[in-house]
């Protein structure tokens, strides 16, 4: 009789030769986090979406800004002091000089589409030699296109006045030449298209040189100079 033939394998056993299977091993499946490569890729998105619109802003503003230099051509207003009267100029027995003072000031606004308002809380200032000799106020007021507007200020003060000044002041007088500083400082709205834009402060440092401070009396300006400043 043929015997039968042998199995196509078998699996052998370090103990005693028996014949086992192979053990169940479970193959567990690996999974590659995607966390920090969506996180990063959220991160940079924004980021460019944040430069994006920085840049459309920047190109607005700048086509906007060379589109109204362009069309409306803005010029700053000029500012010149007229005139001046000395109402009073009196000396207290304490050494403090009482005075009032009526200045004119000339405001001339060159351009042709654009206005400007004049802000209550403004301040003009007349001084000696450092010394504040009177203040005042002008009031609010809008000046049109091609405008030139007279701005009186009537300015009182009583301030100390030393025998230091009081012979620097003779002396100037008796050379007809008697140095003097007007500060003014305006809040501006620019109103353009009958729109009120931001508003921005003006700053205006007149030096003058008048012939005398006589109340009463005719005040002849000997010499001007004019520093104008612009600040938001």
């Amino acid at each position: 009789m043929s015997s039968a033939p042998p199995p196509p394998y078998v699996a052998l056993s370090e103990n005693n030769g028996s014949l086992r299977p192979p053990p169940y091993r479970r193959n567990v499946p690996r999974y590659q986090s995607t966390h920090h490569k969506k996180g990063g890729s959220c991160c940079l998105r924004c980021i460019c979406c944040c430069y994006c619109f920085l840049f459309l802003f920047i190109l607005i503003v700048s086509a906007f800004l060379l589109f109204f230099y362009t069309f409306y051509k803005p010029q700053m207003p000029s500012y010149q002091v007229q005139g001046m009267t000395v109402e009073a100029f009196d000396l207290q027995p304490d050494f403090s000089l009482l005075t009032e003072f009526l200045v004119t000031v000339k405001a001339e606004n060159p351009n042709e589409n654009i206005g400007f308002i004049y802000g209550r809380a403004n301040s003009v200032a007349v001084s000696y030699k450092d010394s504040t000799l009177c203040s005042g106020n002008f009031p609010r007021f809008f000046q049109g296109h091609k405008n030139t507007t007279m701005i009186n200020v009537t300015m009182s003060g009583q301030s100390a006045f030393g025998s230091g000044l009081q012979e620097a002041l003779m002396q100037n007088k008796n050379t007809g030449q008697i140095p003097l500083l007007v500060e003014v400082k305006v809040p501006v709205n620019v109103v353009v298209g009958g729109l009120s834009l931001r508003q921005f402060k003006v700053f205006v440092n007149c030096s003058l040189v008048v012939d005398n401070l006589s109340p009463n009396k005719k005040i002849g300006i000997v010499s001007s100079k004019y520093d104008v400043g612009v600040s938001l």
